[in-house]
């Protein structure tokens, strides 16, 4: 029979993966509860949560979720890292973490799909989503003002040609 504690702690975990859409799966061990700490706020600083969660329980909480193939990375002593937005989430965890060589990134699940860790890594090596929006409109814009400038150029060659011809006529009648 679960106790209240459980089911309080599967209502907490429900409401944190309803929160966000991207969550990284750690494993932690041999890290101090002080160490921990230290990532839960270089962490709290880049708007992710970090929680060390029993695997079981967590298994409840993802049943008939968007997290539901979190179940593949729940092994071992896990912490996960919960998150907006995939690339600034993977990178914060990993920069977080860096300073342990104790931690161990298994994976993640963004979308509904669970990644391995070295996806994770290469996600954090996107840049943000805001300059691949600006590095895509820049190689849209490229090619149109490209084409701008070349008929541009034939309209200026035809004003330049006109403007000879006219002076030279002008220098003859002269």
């Amino acid at each position: 029979m679960p106790t209240e504690a459980k089911r309080e702690t599967v209502a907490q975990l429900r409401e944190e993966l309803a929160r966000s859409s991207t969550y990284i799966v750690s494993e932690y061990r041999g890290l101090t509860v002080s160490e921990l700490a230290e990532i839960r706020r270089a962490l709290r600083k880049q708007n992710v949560s970090y929680r060390v969660v029993k695997n079981r329980l967590m298994r409840i909480a993802a049943a008939e979720t968007k997290a539901e193939a979190l179940s593949s990375l729940l092994t071992g002593p896990t912490a996960i890292a919960f998150g907006t937005d995939e690339a600034a989430t993977a990178k914060a965890v990993l920069e977080a973490t860096r300073p342990y060589k104790l931690v161990k990134v298994k994976g993640a699940v963004i979308g509904g799909r669970a990644i391995d860790g070295e996806a994770v890594v290469r996600l954090a090596s996107l840049p943000s989503r805001e300059v691949l929006q600006a590095q895509l409109a820049g190689a849209m814009q490229a090619p149109i003002a490209t084409l701008g400038g070349l008929l541009g150029a034939n309209l200026r060659n035809l004003a330049y040609a006109l403007q000879a011809l006219a002076d030279q006529k002008a220098g003859a009648a002269a």
